[in-house]
């Protein structure tokens, strides 16, 4: 990164040559997440259109930032009058700690990230500790994790290894807060080896912090939705009537790598199988009334009424997008969209949900949803209409929450789909 600082150099490596950018860009993707098949004796007979690798400009999170976050999940525990924090690898520990489930699987043996608040004159900053089993300590000690110093806590396997988690602490633990996603023997485990702390999930105080996305990470999110779009883009000028579903899932997947974007993929449905919202999808092929879900090709002769099923989409969409301010309570913005359509009953789920470094992610824009909207909160914006046996058409677009409101996060290329004909 051109920074010879030691804490700088074990952040993650630039997106084009590491996994770092995929973990956060697969809870981006349109539909992201939904397992594809490679057709690869179809794909053969297609080209598949690059796209050029569009986020290759930016950069990782930095080691400021990442102590940045540290030290604010410190001073919250501080104010709660809470001890430690403890998380599993997954996305909470890549978001305080740079490890993820990529650089340390999940076993029955506990490796477990743990930040306590610690007075660092007269500021609270953050201890960073890993408990880690003795035999893979060296491995452990491996790991990219960003902070000026790590303290390594290790249990033999003979040994208890809840027992040897909060030894860090002087005197007795107050409140130990755990990751909402922490297995449950691991926090059985914590509140057996620990009966006089209170071991209970993070509250929202905690949670919100990795809710709000900091400059950095809209960036992050502008980019890969935006590659995403431009790829959406580049196969259905591909696309021809008579193409199969598992084709155009297939030149969607490497247009997508194209573009450095890794893991992900599109949902691809043709005609009655997108009334299923999270269908798999077939070799089914691509019929001159159908659409491709939520677009049509030049030659395609949509009915009418599927047509305004799309435009009814895109209206409730909009719905959405005109309330969706900060001190907005979530339940509210999918009522706008409900509220919009006239067959709301073919809306089937919930509006969208929160997007960073997990596919869905907290807060969530449902019908019972009491989360206030706050800057820096990113969302999919997502209404459909599903008529089984017939047609189902969704719209999904992300948009994130400034100072002035929600913007898309595909501004930058045009924002959202101009019509069924112009993804």
């Amino acid at each position: 990164m051109g920074n010879s600082n030691p804490a700088e150099a074990a952040a993650p490596a630039a997106p084009k040559s590491s996994g770092f950018i995929s973990k956060l860009t697969r809870a981006l993707f349109i539909a992201a997440g939904i397992t594809l098949w490679y057709a690869t004796s179809e794909r053969r007979k297609y080209s598949v259109p690059a796209v050029s690798k569009h986020c290759d400009h930016l950069s990782p999170i930095t080691s400021a930032e990442f102590q940045t976050r540290q030290n604010s999940l410190a001073r919250a525990l501080n104010q709660l009058n809470a001890s430690a924090y403890i998380a599993e690898p997954g996305a909470s520990s890549l978001y305080y700690g740079n490890i993820s489930t990529s650089n340390w699987g999940l076993s029955e043996r506990p490796l477990l990230l743990v930040i306590t608040p610690q007075q660092n004159g007269e500021e609270i900053g953050a201890k960073v500790s890993v408990l880690t089993p003795t035999f893979e300590a060296s491995r452990a000690k491996m790991l990219p994790i960003v902070s000026n110093d790590v303290t390594f806590i290790e249990w033999a396997e003979e040994a208890n290894p809840y027992e040897h988690a909060l030894t860090i602490l002087s005197g007795t633990p107050g409140s130990v807060y755990v990751d909402g996603a922490t297995r449950n023997f691991i926090v059985d485990g914590l509140r057996d080896a620990h009966p006089q702390a209170d071991v209970s999930s993070a509250p929202y105080e905690i949670r919100r912090l990795r809710e709000r996305k900091s400059p950095a990470e809209i960036e992050l999110l502008k980019c890969a939705n935006e590659a995403t779009v431009l790829s959406i883009r580049a196969v259905h000028e591909k696309m021809h009537v008579g193409i199969r579903e598992s084709t155009a899932s297939a030149m969607m997947r490497a247009t997508l790598a194209s573009a450095g974007l890794r893991d992900g993929g599109c949902l691809t449905l043709f005609g009655e199988n997108a009334a299923l919202p999270h269908g798999s999808g077939t070799d089914r092929t691509l019929g001159e009334t159908r659409f491709r879900l939520t677009v049509a090709l030049a030659e395609s002769e949509i009915p009418e009424e599927h047509l305004q099923i799309w435009h009814d989409v895109r209206a409730a969409q909009n719905a959405a997008i005109d309330i969706a301010y900060a001190g907005v309570i979530a339940a509210e913005v999918d009522k706008a969209a409900r509220s919009s359509l006239d067959n709301s009953k073919y809306f089937t789920h919930r509006l969208g949900h929160g997007i960073g470094l997990e596919v869905h992610e907290a807060p969530y824009l449902n019908g019972g949803s009491k989360s206030v909207l706050e800057t820096g909160h990113a969302f999919s914006d997502e209404p459909g209409i599903y008529i089984e046996g017939k047609v189902g058409v969704r719209l999904e677009d992300c948009f994130y929450i400034n100072e002035t409101g929600p913007i898309f996060l595909t501004a930058g290329i045009g924002g959202q789909a101009k019509s069924p004909w112009s993804p």
